[in-house]
């Protein structure tokens, strides 16, 4: 078996910077070949997400006919968790251990937690569909097990990801921090692609038994991926460990004051909100949408994942290199803000003429949109906190982040329940509900392209006028 993985990862590594964005920055001391087994946190991570936001809302919403309001909340849930990635990677920038460990027992804790959700997953699908000796089980009991597994597995991507990017940072110079973080993230949009397939196929034929079994075996692939990509990663130094018990750090709150103290992190928070709201309230809607206004199968609307998650990762080598040739992270931002409101515009219209080839077009670029937005501010993310505050800044990007999304996603279902109850009194279209949320999305894409538009300061230089650039701070 691990001659067959070294083999294959060697395989990957020759391919280098030629296809792989962001290889470039392996060295003799750090190859790739380690960086991609390290990556495969990230995959995990990209299959629970396929598996959350893409296959199960569908399944819950048309198949098990649970309302998208209760599927929306808890597809939410882990935003009760979102604002404390800030405080996990604060804690692994300063996480004291006897071996010298900092990020590794976050991710072995949030592996724990994800591995637990998808333990409970299957038994509460069992409950909501009335699957075999379950259908006497009360509804409610379903219900909360649902919640508390999407809890869990929501919990344990926040702590796996922040941890992991932290480290991932801790093994490259400063320089190269910015293109890591990106191989990691393109790493992410693999698994959701690959993930997205494999679940597809499997699911051409849809049954409670066979999502179930499909739900136990990404439960244990997951705990195997993360143990191969902690493997060796964070060597055991007793000197770092004297040091831990020695330097006194400053609290988290003198911390976090310290970071939005920063020029231009307010605005990059803030911009990075409105983003979100703007890519991510579709993410409970986009398959729910194909499904019952454009008559996609449970495959066909799972294969959707896979090509917005496509198109993310175009977004991704495009920023890449327009950032590595000196480009301004606010400008990459502004343009995938500019990219997606177009795509939602596709899909709106895809509801009333060219159908599902409009619609698709439209999930592509939208895909695009986020995938520029999303590094160019990642990038400015990691670029305002010092060497020893990366996992603050971005515990800080994801949290914000996170926690939009899922305040989103939520505000997203409760919209469409609102108004699919209305329909029959005002005679509205099956697709009109998702069309008002698409249309909702594309205003605060447009505030968010406001906010990103940067304000021109000068600052001294010999009598000389600069322009500073407010979000790439030092």
């Amino acid at each position: 078996m691990f001659g067959i993985r070294d083999f294959a990862l060697r395989r990957l590594a020759r391919l280098g910077p030629k296809y792989f964005p962001f290889a470039d920055v392996a060295s003799e001391e750090l190859p790739l070949s380690r960086l991609l087994r390290l990556a495969l946190f990230q995959v995990t991570v990209g299959m629970a997400l396929v598996m959350l936001v893409g296959t199960l809302n569908r399944v819950m919403i048309v198949e098990l006919n649970v309302p998208a309001t209760l599927v929306g909340g808890m597809l939410a849930l882990p935003v009760l968790f979102a604002p404390l990635r800030t405080f996990i990677g604060f804690k692994s920038d300063t996480h004291r251990s006897a071996l010298g460990l900092r990020r590794i027992p976050y991710i072995w804790k949030g592996t724990l937690y994800q591995f637990g959700g998808f333990a409970i997953m299957p038994f509460a699908l069992l409950v909501l569909s009335g699957y075999g000796e379950a259908i006497d089980a009360p509804r409610w009991i379903g219900l909360s097990s649902a919640a508390l597994s999407f809890l869990l597995v929501g919990a344990g991507v926040h702590i796996v990801q922040t941890a992991g990017l932290a480290l991932a940072t801790d093994l490259v110079p400063d320089e190269d921090q910015p293109k890591v973080v990106g191989l990691m993230y393109v790493m992410l949009l693999f698994g959701m692609v690959m993930a997205a397939l494999i679940y597809g196929l499997l699911l051409e034929e849809y049954s409670p038994g066979r999502l179930i079994r499909i739900l136990q075996g990404t439960a244990v692939l997951t705990m195997a991926l993360n143990l191969l990509a902690m493997w060796k990663q964070e060597a055991r130094d007793r000197e770092r460990a004297q040091q831990m018990e020695t330097v006194r750090h400053p609290t988290f709150a003198v911390a976090w004051r310290d970071l939005l103290a920063r020029p231009g992190m307010v605005r990059l928070l803030t911009v990075i909100g409105l983003g979100t709201f703007g890519f991510g309230m579709a993410d409970v809607l986009l398959e729910p949408y194909g499904g019952q206004a454009l008559g996609f199968s449970v495959a066909g609307t799972t294969r959707l994942t896979a090509l917005l998650a496509a198109g993310t990762l175009i977004g991704f080598a495009v920023a890449s290199r327009a950032l590595g040739r000196g480009g301004s992270a606010e400008e990459v931002a502004r343009f995938g803000a500019l990219t997606g409101i177009p795509g939602f515009a596709a899909i709106i219209v895809s509801s009333m003429a060219f159908g599902p080839m409009l619609f698709v077009i439209g999930t592509l670029v939208i895909g695009i949109g986020a995938g520029l937005f999303g590094h160019a501010t990642l990038t400015a993310a990691i670029r305002a906190a010092p060497r020893d505050r990366v996992g603050l800044s971005l515990g800080a990007w994801g949290g914000v982040q996170a926690t939009c999304a899922g305040i989103g996603i939520a505000g997203a279902g409760i919209v469409r329940d609102l108004l699919m109850a209305t329909a029959p009194d005002f005679g509205l279209a099956a697709a009109t509900p998702y069309n008002v949320v698409f249309t909702l999305e594309i205003v605060f894409l447009l505030l968010a392209v406001l906010m990103a538009v940067r304000r021109r300061q000068k600052v001294g230089d010999g009598g000389q006028g600069q322009k500073a650039k407010s979000w790439e701070v030092s």
